[in-house]
Formats: C-alpha cells, sequence, structure tokens
C-alpha cells in the first residue's frame, strides 16, 4: 500500500487504540489505575484541550524560551489542534495526568507515528506512566503499518533526553 494510503487508513480510524485492549489501562508503580483514551484533537472536550495548553504552558514555555524558536502560545494552540493531530490522553479519577500529541505522517521517506508531545504532571512522572504511553505509541505504530515512531527533544532538555535514551 502506497505511504499516503497508509496514513490516510490511519487517520480515517476513529480510534487507533480501541483494538489494543491491554493499553486501556495502566496501573502505577504506587498502585493507581490510569486510564488512557485516544481522540482526534477536534473531538477533544473544552476542558480537556484547556488542560492541554495549561500543561504545555508550565512544562515548556521555559524550554521554548531557551530555543531561537521562542514561545508563541497561539502558534502552539494551532499546532496542538491541526485536523490531523490525535491525543493519547492517561486520566485518574477524571483528572488529566498526561498527555500526547502525535500524527500518522510521512518523516524522511518512511511513514511514522511522530510523536509531537509527551507531557506529564509533575505528579504522575517517575511511576512508569510515559514509558507506558510510549509502548501505546508503538504499539498504535505497528498495528497501522508504520515503520516506526519519531519525536525530537529540545537539546538542552537533559532529563527528556535520558528518558527516552532509556527507552532503547
Amino acid at each position: 500500500m502506497k505511504q499516503r494510503q497508509l496514513i490516510n487508513k490511519a487517520n480515517a480510524l476513529a480510534n487507533p487504540l480501541e483494538t489494543l485492549h491491554k493499553f486501556h489501562e495502566y496501573v502505577t508503580k504506587d498502585n493507581n489505575m490510569i486510564k488512557l483514551a485516544c481522540v482526534k484533537a477536534k473531538d477533544a472536550s473544552s476542558d480537556c484541550l484547556s488542560w492541554i495548553l495549561d500543561i504545555m504552558e508550565r512544562n515548556m514555555k521555559n524550554m521554548y524560551e531557551q530555543s531561537s524558536w521562542g514561545w508563541n502560545a497561539s502558534e502552539k494552540q494551532i499546532e496542538l489542534t491541526e485536523e490531523t493531530a490525535w491525543y493519547l490522553i492517561a486520566s485518574c479519577d477524571d483528572k488529566f495526568l498526561g498527555f500526547s500529541h502525535f500524527r500518522f505522517d510521512i518523516d524522511n521517506g518512511d511513514v511514522v507515528l511522530y510523536c509531537y508531545e509527551l507531557q506529564l504532571e509533575p505528579s504522575a512522572r517517575r511511576k512508569g506512566l510515559g514509558r507506558f504511553m510510549m509502548s501505546t505509541l508503538e504499539s498504535m505504530a505497528y498495528r497501522n503499518q508504520m515503520m516506526k515512531v519519531v519525536l525530537t527533544v529540545f537539546k538542552h532538555n537533559s532529563s527528556a533526553i535520558q528518558f527516552f535514551y532509556s527507552l532503547g
């Protein structure tokens, strides 16, 4: 199947997580039950979108300001809500704990699942959730015949670099 057809097929899904049952829930190292949901950005609730914009600013504004890009909240909102954007959302007791913004795309000639963001609340870090969410993205990529999961990290984001290297 041609690359564009694979991308279109993946983007036409109602929920890429639906058939991956073992990734619907995760029990953290401290015994909290986390639920994962996958939605297109355009279908996310207003509460979810507000939280996503808030956590992005809390977690990433300083990183962007240290880069040549600078921080622009309105540009980030546009990027996060583009037509092809998907969210993998982690929650516990109806409280948002983390999300990944991802897309099915072509990168350097390969069909990929491109992870634009992986953001966790401070209270959800170092409990295995980030690793579980990345495993979920890998499984969604594999299920949809993507070659790999790709992402970018700021050079000065040493904790993220260490985390992603630890995944292999």
